[in-house]
Protein backbone atom coordinates (compact mmCIF):
# COMPACT_ATOMS: atom_id res chain seq x y z
CA UNK A 1 0.00 0.00 0.00
CA UNK A 2 1.42 3.12 -1.17
CA UNK A 3 0.54 6.92 -0.91
CA UNK A 4 -0.49 7.02 2.93
CA UNK A 5 -1.17 10.55 3.71
CA UNK A 6 -1.73 9.93 7.48
CA UNK A 7 -0.65 7.58 10.35
CA UNK A 8 -3.67 7.22 13.16
CA UNK A 9 -2.35 5.91 16.43
CA UNK A 10 -4.48 4.47 19.53
CA UNK A 11 -2.15 5.84 22.48
CA UNK A 12 -2.66 3.23 25.54
CA UNK A 13 -0.42 0.02 24.17
CA UNK A 14 0.87 2.27 21.20
CA UNK A 15 2.41 5.29 22.11
CA UNK A 16 2.75 4.52 25.78
CA UNK A 17 2.08 1.85 28.20
CA UNK A 18 -0.61 3.00 31.02
CA UNK A 19 -2.15 -0.35 31.00
CA UNK A 20 -0.28 -1.25 34.49
CA UNK A 21 -2.14 2.32 35.54
CA UNK A 22 -5.84 1.15 34.52
CA UNK A 23 -5.58 -2.18 35.99
CA UNK A 24 -4.74 -0.87 39.26
CA UNK A 25 -7.49 1.36 38.85
CA UNK A 26 -9.99 -0.81 37.59
CA UNK A 27 -8.86 -3.58 40.68
CA UNK A 28 -9.31 -0.81 43.40
CA UNK A 29 -12.58 0.06 41.64
CA UNK A 30 -13.83 -3.83 41.46
CA UNK A 31 -12.55 -4.40 45.28
CA UNK A 32 -14.68 -1.07 46.37
CA UNK A 33 -17.52 -3.22 45.11
CA UNK A 34 -17.13 -6.52 46.26
CA UNK A 35 -16.00 -7.76 42.77
CA UNK A 36 -12.88 -10.27 41.50
CA UNK A 37 -11.03 -8.72 38.65
CA UNK A 38 -7.97 -10.72 37.64
CA UNK A 39 -5.46 -9.67 34.72
CA UNK A 40 -7.09 -11.49 32.53
CA UNK A 41 -10.34 -10.18 33.18
CA UNK A 42 -8.38 -6.57 32.31
CA UNK A 43 -7.09 -8.05 29.04
CA UNK A 44 -11.11 -8.00 27.84
CA UNK A 45 -11.20 -4.09 28.60
CA UNK A 46 -8.19 -3.14 26.18
CA UNK A 47 -9.33 -0.61 23.78
CA UNK A 48 -12.62 -0.56 26.25
CA UNK A 49 -13.99 3.00 27.31
CA UNK A 50 -14.44 3.38 31.06
CA UNK A 51 -18.12 3.14 30.81
CA UNK A 52 -18.28 0.09 28.87
CA UNK A 53 -15.02 -1.30 31.16
CA UNK A 54 -17.51 -0.36 34.22
CA UNK A 55 -20.31 -2.49 32.98
CA UNK A 56 -18.40 -5.19 32.15
CA UNK A 57 -17.00 -5.41 35.36
CA UNK A 58 -20.74 -5.67 37.38
CA UNK A 59 -21.60 -8.08 35.17
CA UNK A 60 -18.29 -9.86 36.28
CA UNK A 61 -20.40 -9.84 40.19
CA UNK A 62 -23.53 -9.39 38.98
CA UNK A 63 -24.31 -6.25 40.30
CA UNK A 64 -26.64 -3.48 39.22
CA UNK A 65 -26.19 0.07 40.66
CA UNK A 66 -27.96 3.42 40.32
CA UNK A 67 -27.30 5.89 37.76
CA UNK A 68 -25.72 8.49 40.63
CA UNK A 69 -23.71 5.17 42.08
CA UNK A 70 -22.56 4.42 38.50
CA UNK A 71 -21.32 7.87 38.15
CA UNK A 72 -19.66 8.18 41.14
CA UNK A 73 -17.77 4.88 40.24
CA UNK A 74 -16.65 5.98 36.92
CA UNK A 75 -14.84 9.42 38.87
CA UNK A 76 -13.47 6.91 41.49
CA UNK A 77 -11.58 5.18 38.82
CA UNK A 78 -10.90 8.28 37.05
CA UNK A 79 -9.01 9.71 39.93
CA UNK A 80 -7.12 6.96 41.05
CA UNK A 81 -5.51 6.45 37.47
CA UNK A 82 -4.80 10.31 37.05
CA UNK A 83 -3.41 9.72 40.59
CA UNK A 84 -1.34 6.83 38.85
CA UNK A 85 0.06 8.62 35.85
CA UNK A 86 1.25 12.01 37.14
CA UNK A 87 4.58 11.27 37.08
CA UNK A 88 4.50 10.86 33.09
CA UNK A 89 6.94 12.12 30.98
CA UNK A 90 8.58 11.87 27.34
CA UNK A 91 11.11 8.98 28.89
CA UNK A 92 7.67 7.03 29.13
CA UNK A 93 7.22 6.81 25.46
CA UNK A 94 7.21 2.92 23.83
CA UNK A 95 10.18 2.70 21.41
CA UNK A 96 10.67 4.14 17.81
CA UNK A 97 7.46 6.42 18.92
CA UNK A 98 9.48 9.55 19.05
CA UNK A 99 11.22 9.18 15.67
CA UNK A 100 8.42 7.94 13.72
CA UNK A 101 6.59 11.12 14.94
CA UNK A 102 8.85 13.07 13.98
CA UNK A 103 9.83 11.29 10.30
CA UNK A 104 6.25 11.98 9.73
CA UNK A 105 5.51 15.21 10.06
CA UNK A 106 9.05 16.03 8.58
CA UNK A 107 8.09 13.99 5.63
CA UNK A 108 4.25 16.05 5.62
CA UNK A 109 2.52 12.91 6.55
CA UNK A 110 -0.08 14.00 8.51
CA UNK A 111 -0.66 12.76 12.26
CA UNK A 112 -3.88 12.02 14.26
CA UNK A 113 -5.20 10.14 17.86
CA UNK A 114 -7.82 7.93 18.05
CA UNK A 115 -8.34 6.57 21.54
CA UNK A 116 -11.09 5.84 23.69
CA UNK A 117 -9.21 7.63 26.23
CA UNK A 118 -10.76 10.86 27.78
CA UNK A 119 -7.54 11.60 29.20
CA UNK A 120 -5.99 11.44 25.58
CA UNK A 121 -5.04 15.20 25.32
CA UNK A 122 -3.69 15.65 28.90
CA UNK A 123 -1.48 12.63 28.45
CA UNK A 124 -0.09 13.73 25.24
CA UNK A 125 0.86 16.96 26.90
CA UNK A 126 2.80 15.29 29.53
CA UNK A 127 4.48 12.62 27.09
CA UNK A 128 5.92 16.27 25.33
CA UNK A 129 4.34 15.22 21.77
CA UNK A 130 0.96 16.67 21.64
CA UNK A 131 2.38 19.10 19.25
CA UNK A 132 2.80 15.96 16.57
CA UNK A 133 -0.73 15.73 16.22
CA UNK A 134 -2.93 17.46 13.61
CA UNK A 135 -6.15 16.54 14.86
CA UNK A 136 -7.14 14.21 18.11
CA UNK A 137 -10.78 12.09 18.56
CA UNK A 138 -10.70 10.86 21.93
CA UNK A 139 -13.60 9.80 24.00
CA UNK A 140 -15.52 12.91 24.21
CA UNK A 141 -15.92 13.12 20.52
CA UNK A 142 -17.53 10.01 19.72
CA UNK A 143 -20.64 8.15 20.51
CA UNK A 144 -20.47 4.47 19.38
CA UNK A 145 -16.59 2.80 20.96
CA UNK A 146 -14.37 0.53 19.55
CA UNK A 147 -14.73 -2.21 17.83
CA UNK A 148 -16.82 0.36 16.13
CA UNK A 149 -15.24 2.63 13.67
CA UNK A 150 -16.34 6.13 14.42
CA UNK A 151 -13.76 7.25 16.33
CA UNK A 152 -10.75 6.41 13.26
CA UNK A 153 -13.99 7.69 10.47
CA UNK A 154 -13.94 10.91 12.50
CA UNK A 155 -10.02 11.47 12.45
CA UNK A 156 -9.69 11.01 8.92
CA UNK A 157 -12.67 13.05 8.29
CA UNK A 158 -10.99 15.71 10.25
CA UNK A 159 -7.77 15.65 8.23
CA UNK A 160 -9.89 15.53 4.91
CA UNK A 161 -8.83 11.79 3.78
CA UNK A 162 -9.75 8.72 3.00
CA UNK A 163 -9.64 5.92 5.25
CA UNK A 164 -7.63 4.13 2.25
CA UNK A 165 -5.02 6.88 2.39
CA UNK A 166 -4.35 6.22 6.31
CA UNK A 167 -2.76 4.07 8.54
CA UNK A 168 -4.06 2.87 11.85
CA UNK A 169 -2.01 1.68 14.63
CA UNK A 170 -3.40 -0.83 17.32
CA UNK A 171 -2.72 -2.42 19.85
CA UNK A 172 -6.23 -4.46 20.81
CA UNK A 173 -8.32 -6.49 18.75
CA UNK A 174 -11.43 -4.16 19.12
CA UNK A 175 -9.00 -1.61 17.92
CA UNK A 176 -7.69 -3.90 15.00
CA UNK A 177 -11.51 -4.53 14.05
CA UNK A 178 -12.72 -0.69 14.15
CA UNK A 179 -9.97 -0.44 11.53
CA UNK A 180 -10.67 -2.69 9.18
CA UNK A 181 -14.77 -1.83 9.49
CA UNK A 182 -13.47 1.95 8.54
CA UNK A 183 -11.63 0.29 5.64
CA UNK A 184 -8.09 1.31 7.00
CA UNK A 185 -5.47 -0.67 6.67
CA UNK A 186 -4.32 -1.93 10.47
CA UNK A 187 -0.81 -2.43 11.61
CA UNK A 188 -1.07 -4.77 14.93
CA UNK A 189 1.37 -3.37 17.60
CA UNK A 190 2.64 -4.94 20.31
CA UNK A 191 0.06 -7.86 21.18
CA UNK A 192 1.15 -11.46 19.58
CA UNK A 193 -2.28 -11.57 19.76
CA UNK A 194 -3.05 -9.76 16.60
CA UNK A 195 -0.10 -10.95 14.76
CA UNK A 196 -2.74 -13.35 12.37
CA UNK A 197 -5.50 -10.41 12.66
CA UNK A 198 -4.00 -6.86 11.56
CA UNK A 199 -3.14 -6.82 8.03
CA UNK A 200 0.53 -5.67 9.18
CA UNK A 201 1.95 -6.74 12.28
CA UNK A 202 4.94 -5.33 14.79
CA UNK A 203 6.81 -5.90 17.83
CA UNK A 204 6.79 -2.23 18.36
CA UNK A 205 7.55 0.70 16.45
CA UNK A 206 11.11 1.48 15.58
CA UNK A 207 10.06 -2.35 13.02
CA UNK A 208 8.23 0.44 10.91
CA UNK A 209 8.95 2.03 7.27
CA UNK A 210 7.15 4.83 6.80
CA UNK A 211 9.34 5.45 3.22
CA UNK A 212 7.44 1.70 2.39
CA UNK A 213 4.17 3.23 2.44
CA UNK A 214 4.16 7.04 0.96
Amino acid sequence: MANVKALLFDLDGVLVSTEKNHFIAWCETARTLGISFSKEDNEALKGVNRVDSLKQILKLGNKTLSSEAFESFLVFKNKIYLDSISTLSEADLLPGVHALLRQAQSMGVKIGLGSSSKNAPMILDRLGVKRFFDVVIDGNGVTYPKPHPEVFLNGAKALGLDPSECLVFEDALSGVTAAKEGGFLSIGVGNPLLQNVADVYLNNLTEFRLEAYV
